[in-house]
């Protein structure tokens, strides 16, 4: 599988392409992806969108968004960040630590709980120190959906962890089931601001998965991309 980064305006093109062709394709809103198929179902290509982008799956339609905010949260045991963007500009963040996992095991306590007690009083320390954890996160999450227009939230969290966010005292902001989710296209080895920057330019990019049966689509885009820059520019030249 061959990936590639490209701006919107390159993506925009190369979907209309697309459209010409006699191709199937799907969205999937949690990955915000859209997926094309050949005549025998078999998968072609895929298009990871950018946060700017925005496909309407009532018009079957990819189209530029004038402004877009946007929340990322990152979660790992122990460490967090969240951050609102307002129209692609880094508008606030925090990182939040938490006392969750234990030393020698190097996992975290809520994972420990499901084999072991909480009895000891380090498991009792780390148990509140979660609670806090996920209570701060929602407190920082909330103060954005309540004083601006959040259009898109990036995620990234374990499935171990995800309940600790939703059922917390603080409630989310926002429910598992938002249509405005997605997932974090991206392995996160720790939530600190600068990883978190690193995650909005890839999430400002869109992504091209090419399989082998559908290189072919790119290589046609390709050559008549170049056949009209030439056009033009004879054009120019008279």
């Amino acid at each position: 599988m061959n990936q590639r980064l490209f701006d919107d305006d390159w993506i925009l093109g190369f979907f209309r392409f697309l459209q010409n062709n006699d191709l199937s394709m799907e969205y999937f809103r949690k990955k915000r992806k859209i997926i094309y198929y050949g005549a025998e179902h078999q998968k072609l290509l895929s298009i990871r969108i950018s946060t700017k982008l925005m496909f309407s799956e009532e018009k079957r339609n990819l189209e530029i968004q004038d402004f877009v905010n946007y929340v990322l949260i990152l979660i790992k045991a122990g460490m967090a960040s969240v951050a609102f963007f307002e129209n692609g500009t880094l508008s606030d963040h925090k990182v939040f630590r938490a006392y969750m996992v234990r030393k020698k095991q190097g996992k975290s306590q809520l994972k420990y709980l499901k084999t072991k007690g909480k009895s000891r009083a380090g498991s009792r320390v780390r148990l509140a120190e979660s609670e806090v954890f996920f209570t701060s996160i929602n407190e920082r999450t909330s103060t954005y959906f309540k004083n601006y227009r959040v259009d898109l939230i990036g995620l990234s969290c374990s499935d171990t962890l995800l309940p600790y966010l939703y059922n917390n005292s603080m409630p989310s902001p926002f429910e598992k089931k938002d249509s405005r989710i997605f997932k974090i296209p991206k392995h996160i080895a720790s939530p600190k601001l600068e990883n978190l920057k690193s995650v909005d330019h890839i999430l400002k990019m869109n992504e091209i998965d090419l399989e082998p049966e559908g290189t072919y689509l790119f290589k046609n885009f390709i050559a008549s991309f170049q056949k009209k820059s030439t056009e033009d520019q004879e054009d120019g030249n008279w």
